[in-house]
């Protein structure tokens, strides 16, 4: 914080001198929150070309443009920790639904990032897009980013390289450890990801076929990751009725790989584990003490978002989607299937149990036209109208429109939902694509949280619940993400910062988007800028497309 007032003051100094400059934009007379999560001031803002170029009483100076925020909160942009824009962005590089909650950047990656591809995986990714389509111009992390901004993004874009892409390069959808040649390939593979820019190494350990690496593996893909500063971050290995164990893993390879590490999206997942949820905070605190960085992230809603696959075990989904249906087509099969999956266990982890009844299913992306109009249904529903078990009508939505299904879990508390908020730690994301209400978008029903996780923070819990206060949700926004990503002149509204800068009114801001009617925006950021550019005015998109790569410490450019 010293440094930051330090920053401020020269600002100021430098401001009285130069009271006749002129700027790019002036937002004059808002309060500003600048991302340090100490008490906010107003203030004019000055942005010349891509950065803020001062903070303090500008009435001498005019800008080009000039933006009354009185009684408006200004903001450095906020950073989405997990986001699923990975194709959405290709579809329509305006990040709609997340500009329009003021967010700057996307961090992709969990678990399985665009690169680096084989020419295999490059084909079965081309065989099983589902209704965005798009053709596969790049091989590796870098190429891909690359890519996205060529074509043109209004946010910046920045990825972590997944464990299970790499493993996938090298083992496919294989059940067993890599030889030792394949280790170093896969090592490798994140080595040249990280010198291309990635943020560190990403898991996603209860999905096949990273649920087959072992905890060994992970600690030597994590060692390179940490030899360029990077941060492990993971879907754990259970965030259910193996919560602890599983954080436990994670600090493991935190401490043995000498590595900072993030849990995606913390919860405890299923009533019977909600009470984990404390515990879960001791241990966290007891890492911290000693001298481990571990953080984490989370949405701020009761329910998850996946498919279909993670209702069934693992072992019937080894060698990819293609085996894992046509077992699932063999009766034999499917019966050892249906009996698994309504059996409790801590082997793997079980949504459709942890979701406690089919009611709290909901069924919401399809491929095929037959089955769309199923969209927006329960898993109960369906199969009610079906006359077979909740179990056998999933097995049967698999195989009938060939693919992992896109379902909603709700298995959460709300209770939790605000202990998680209140934690100092925890950062936010979306865990979803960035969309609009147009076009192919309307073919699926995302979660809500593609359109509200960040409206709903700053309208529901800080505004009505008052669970923590603005500046610290700012924070917890802006600054405290791009610290633990290690990225540079971002996240602070600071001279010299990138002019990645929200200006919102926080007594209206809200979201609006529910699982029933989830295509609706959430509504009063009124202005934002990436890079200098005004990609938001008024609430409307403005078409800009300014956004770029944002590369992590270990880039071979730095």
């Amino acid at each position: 914080m010293l440094r930051l007032r330090v920053l401020l003051t020269a600002a100021l100094v430098g401001v009285a001198a130069c009271e006749t400059a002129d700027y790019d934009v002036v937002i004059r007379g808002g309060t500003i929150y600048d991302g340090g999560g100490e008490a906010p001031y107003v203030a004019d803002l000055a942005i010349a070309g891509d950065t803020v170029a001062a903070i303090g009483a500008l009435e001498g100076a005019r800008g080009h443009v000039e933006i009354d925020a009185a009684g408006m909160a200004v903001a450095p942009g906020f950073i989405n920790m997990l986001s699923w824009a990975t194709e959405s962005l290709i579809q329509d590089g305006r990040s709609q639904s997340d500009i329009r909650q003021g967010v700057t950047l996307e961090v992709m990656g969990e678990g399985w990032s665009m690169g680096p591809l084989s020419e295999g995986m490059k084909q079965e990714a081309l065989e099983r897009q589902g209704d965005v389509k798009y053709e596969i111009e790049w091989t590796t992390l870098g190429e891909y980013l690359d890519y996205l901004v060529e074509r043109g993004v209004s946010t910046n874009v920045a990825s972590f390289v997944g464990a299970t892409t790499v493993r996938i390069h090298e083992l496919g959808f294989e059940d067993r450890p890599p030889t030792q040649g394949e280790l170093e390939e896969m090592r490798r593979l994140v080595r040249q990801a990280m010198e291309e820019g990635a943020l560190g190494l990403a898991s996603s350990l209860i999905y096949p076929p990273a649920f087959y690496a072992e905890t060994d593996e992970l600690i030597e893909l994590a060692k390179v990751a940490a030899e360029y500063d990077g941060l492990y971050i993971s879907h754990i290995r259970s965030e259910g009725n193996r919560l602890l164990e599983a954080l436990d893993e994670l600090v493991t390879i935190a401490r043995e790989a000498d590595i900072s590490a993030e849990i995606y999206h913390l919860k405890a997942a299923g009533q019977a584990n909600w009470g984990k949820l404390d515990r879960v905070f001791e241990r966290v605190e007891e890492a911290r003490a000693e001298g481990l960085r571990i953080t984490a992230d989370m949405y701020t809603y009761p329910a998850g978002a996946t498919g279909l696959g993670a209702a069934m075990p693992p072992w019937v989904q080894e060698g990819g989607h293609d085996a894992w249906v046509e077992r699932l087509e063999d009766p034999a099969i499917r019966e050892r299937v249906i009996r698994e999956m309504s059996t409790p266990t801590d082997a793997w982890e079980n949504l459709l149990l942890a979701a406690g009844t089919p009611e709290n299913v909901l069924l919401v992306g399809f491929k095929s036209e037959e089955l769309k109009p199923l969209t927006g249904k329960t898993l109960a529903e369906v199969a009610a109208t079906r006359g077979m078990s909740p179990e056998e009508t999933a097995i049967d939505l698999v195989i009938e429109d060939d693919s992992n299904v896109g379902t909603v879990y709700f298995i959460m508390s709300e209770e939790n939902v605000t202990k998680k908020i209140a934690q100092p730690w925890v950062s936010f994301c979306s865990d979803a694509e960035s969309l609009a209400p147009e076009g192919v978008f309307l073919r699926w029903n995302p979660h809500p949280r593609a359109y509200g996780t960040f409206a709903r923070l700053l309208g529901r819990y800080v505004r009505e619940e008052e669970i923590i206060p603005l500046q610290e949700a700012v924070r917890r926004l802006t600054a405290l993400p791009a610290s633990n990503l290690k990225i540079e002149r971002r996240g602070l509204l600071v001279p010299g910062y990138f002019a990645d800068v929200v200006v919102f009114d926080p007594e209206t801001i809200i979201d609006h988007a529910t699982f029933a009617e989830p295509h609706q925006y959430s509504t009063g950021a009124l202005h934002v800028f990436v890079n200098g550019a005004q990609v938001l005015k008024d609430g409307e998109h403005t078409g800009a497309l300014p956004g770029r790569v944002v590369r992590g410490p270990g880039w071979w450019g730095n």
